[in-house]
């Protein structure tokens, strides 16, 4: 057992040892624990009807801006491993995209990437944030990767972590949802479980209580996750994407688990031949998700990226 999943059982013993705690009160308890070990905080910001949830650096340090976009059914709460890594180092936003998270979750809204670019677009402006170094995992890499063609002079460098858009080489995501199984989203007990043995090799420790509230918070969302699906599961088959990414003028790092079953990991390949300055980083031993499976690995792999930009 991890440092940190010590930790977390020692914090949950003891919130239940002086409180009846519920299941969702000891799950408020880990989360809050983790988002104040990356020393991050909750924040909200309305862009037009819609308000969007994200945490940020409790305290501003003087060095750059990172701003992290998570996949398909996901939430903020995906970064924070990665960001206590930079914890002191950089600024971070970390985002509810719209339809996830504590994000507004209309059924009526566009969800493809071009729609969540606009949205982070219109957030970001809000904030004041002007200039960042962005980094996306699954579906938030293709917006990553989308954002960056779309607002050059925004996006200082770009990581893509196993990113969608590009389905060249299919992966065995592509034959379940052909066959009418789509394992990343959850409709019944059991489902979660299924889910996280199919999108990561290496899953980190949760304690049943978080693991419960997860997968009921996961149930709960799968009207708002099967729009969201419909609107992007042909994207990686269109040649929309692979022509916008050919405008990317940041340097781009394309970080893939080799073990990948979402989305298969030589589509790296093409997404470094179509974007004019992209190099690769394949983790042998790594799924879907780099920056939760592996945060160290991932956080050194940007500085070494960075480093690399240097004159």
């Amino acid at each position: 057992m991890t440092r940190n999943a010590l930790n977390l059982v020692l914090l949950l013993a003891t919130t239940l040892l002086i409180s009846a705690c519920s299941k969702q009160g000891i799950y408020d308890s880990a989360i809050g624990w983790e988002r104040s070990s990356a020393g991050l905080e909750t924040e909200q910001v309305a862009v037009g009807e819609l308000d969007i949830t994200y945490l940020r650096s409790k305290e501003r340090v003087d060095g750059d801006t990172v701003v992290l976009i998570h996949g398909f059914g996901a939430n903020k709460d995906n970064w924070t491993r990665l960001a206590k890594e930079f914890k002191g180092e950089f600024n971070i936003y970390a985002f509810d995209l719209p339809g996830h998270g504590d994000s507004s979750k209309p059924m009526d809204i566009g969800y493809r990437f071009e729609d969540q670019v606009g949205y982070l677009n219109q957030a970001l402006a809000k904030l004041g944030v002007e200039r960042f170094h962005m980094m996306g995992n699954s579906m938030g890499g293709a917006i990553t990767a989308l954002y960056s063609a779309t607002h050059p002079d925004q996006v200082q460098t770009a990581v893509l972590f196993d990113p969608a858009g590009i389905f060249e080489y299919e992966s065995e995501l592509v034959d379940l949802v052909l066959e009418g199984d789509n394992p990343l989203i959850p409709k019944q007990e059991g489902d979660f479980d299924k889910l996280l043995d199919f999108a990561l090799e290496k899953r980190p420790f949760v304690p049943w209580p978080i693991f419960d509230v997860m997968e009921e918070k996961a149930i709960a969302n799968r009207e708002v996750n099967e729009v969201i699906f419909a609107a992007i599961r042909d994207t990686g088959f269109e040649p929309d994407f692979r022509n916008a990414i050919t405008n990317i003028q940041a340097p781009v790092l394309v970080v893939w688990g080799k073990l990948d079953r979402v989305i298969d990991y030589r589509n790296a390949d093409v997404f470094v031949d179509a974007i004019p300055d992209a190099r690769k980083a394949i983790l042998d031993d790594i799924g879907h998700a780099p920056m939760v499976e592996a945060p160290e690995r991932s956080a050194e792999l940007f500085r070494r990226f960075l480093a690399e930009q240097q004159p």
